[in-house]
């Protein structure tokens, strides 16, 4: 008898692939700030044309579309990349902009341990 091979959600090590290559936190993420993007712009854009209500159509379309177009722009950041990359590109671009230190060591070259007289190995060569 052939046993069923069911694959366990509590043995993955990264989100699942939901929408063009996104995990549900990126696309959470992307939803929530295209909302609070889009809702305040279409209510300002109805209210100005007289109907405030067809702003959350407005709101509602506009979310939709930004979700679609930042997934495919995350879809291509992520390519053939490993987990986590576009983060670790982010946090490089704010610290070479001077806005958030990132924790990477980012020297090259020779390190030094900063030693000048160098002690004896073990107690026996003492």
């Amino acid at each position: 008898m052939s046993e069923p091979r069911d694959i366990l959600a509590d043995r993955l090590n990264t989100q699942p692939a939901i929408f063009k290559g996104c995990s549900s936190s990126e696309l959470g993420v992307m939803a929530g700030v295209s909302v609070g993007v889009w809702l305040p712009l279409g209510l300002l854009l109805a209210g100005l044309m007289g109907a405030v209500t067809m702003g959350f159509g407005i709101a509602g379309v506009g979310t939709v579309a930004t979700v679609v177009a930042l997934a495919g722009v995350f879809q291509r950041l992520k390519r053939d990349r490993p987990d986590g990359y576009y983060q670790q590109r982010l946090l490089l671009w704010l610290d070479e902009r001077g806005l958030r230190r990132a924790q990477f060591v980012r020297r090259s070259g020779a390190w030094n341990i900063g030693r000048t007289h160098h002690g004896p190995l073990s107690p026996r060569d003492r």
